[in-house]
């Protein structure tokens, strides 16, 4: 299901408004800042603070969260958690915008959703009200091993996880225990590949390269838009079970350090255990979660991820 012409001009328009009141200054903490937590798209106060009043840039304290939030009882089974907290680097406007896109998404096709920063969620209890899972724009090493351990038992037994461009981890240089680099099953078995660096923001080419796939239905054959180009350690073109579905073309743009010589997925998918898991590189800023082509890719990303399509995941192989 797609969102007809007219209405994906109205959720852009709105989009675009969200991208801009996340580029505005900071609230200072203390103010009356809206909690993160809910299912409506608002939020954003708790992790301004944690960044010392900047628009971008390192948490300041980052800290692991002990006591679950506060779910509400209405929330129907079988929906979305929308996850965005960051121990590590941080993009206020494009948290703030993406976790409008995605809520916008998802109350536009009555999927019941709820948005958080509280890395305690990550419990047994909570995690069975959700079918899906979107690490959003996350970074650093943000759960205890109890948590952890909650979260890969969801996956392994059935859910489904979307994560997207900062949630691909953390370059190893980062110091631990900041770093997602140390929580080694979210890199090598759910992600699948580690981030390393990326280029400046600049205008280049996205090739689909799997066009049958629901995920990328309705996208243009090759996307150009400027983005914060990933590059990862390795290609997942190269391990078995992996479906590529979006490439870099780094003739398009310069990569620079960040070069995957000419192989470069951008986005995939994969099965981890009876769950799947589908991430994009795409993403960076704010402003970019005002453009239809990442709309759409996330719209079908997200009802990939919620439906029982019965595919190879479901069988554990």
């Amino acid at each position: 299901m797609t969102f007809p012409n007219l209405q994906r001009q109205a959720l852009g328009a709105l989009f675009i408004a969200a991208a801009l009141a996340a580029q505005q200054p900071p609230v200072p903490p203390g103010s009356g800042a809206p909690s993160p937590e809910g299912r409506g798209p608002g939020g954003g106060g708790r992790g301004r603070g944690q960044l010392g009043g900047q628009a971008a840039g390192f948490v300041v304290a980052p800290v692991i969260d002990t006591v679950a939030p506060e779910i509400p009882a209405d929330l129907k089974p079988g929906g979305i958690l929308i996850f965005s907290k960051t121990s590590g680097f941080r993009e206020e406007a494009a948290i703030q915008a993406s976790n409008v896109a995605l809520a916008v998404i998802a109350k536009t096709h009555n999927w019941p959703y709820f948005i958080t920063e509280n890395g305690a969620v990550m419990n047994a209890a909570q995690l069975a009200k959700f079918k899906l899972v979107v690490w959003n724009n996350t970074s650093g090493d943000s759960l205890n091993d109890a948590q952890k351990a909650a979260f890969q038992t969801w996956v392994e037994n059935g859910g489904s996880v979307l994560g997207t461009h900062g949630a691909g981890g953390d370059p190893v240089a980062f110091p631990a225990p900041r770093t997602v680099s140390t929580w080694k099953w979210f890199i090598e078995t759910l992600l699948g590949a580690q981030f390393t660096s990326h280029s400046a923001i600049m205008p280049g080419d996205a090739h689909v390269v799997d066009t049958k796939s629901p995920i990328t239905k309705g996208l243009p054959a090759v996307m150009h838009r400027a983005d914060e180009w990933y590059a990862f350690t390795e290609s997942v073109s190269k391990k078995p079970g992996y479906h590529v579905l979006i490439t870099a073309d780094e003739k398009s743009y310069t990569p620079g350090r960040a070069t995957m010589e000419g192989d470069h997925p951008l986005a995939w998918w994969h099965c981890v255990g009876k769950g799947h898991v589908v991430y994009s590189a795409l993403g960076h800023g704010g402003m970019m979660y005002a453009e239809t082509p990442l709309i759409q890719l996330y719209e079908n990303a997200m009802a990939w991820g919620l439906a029982e399509h019965g595919h190879a995941c479901a069988a554990g192989k």
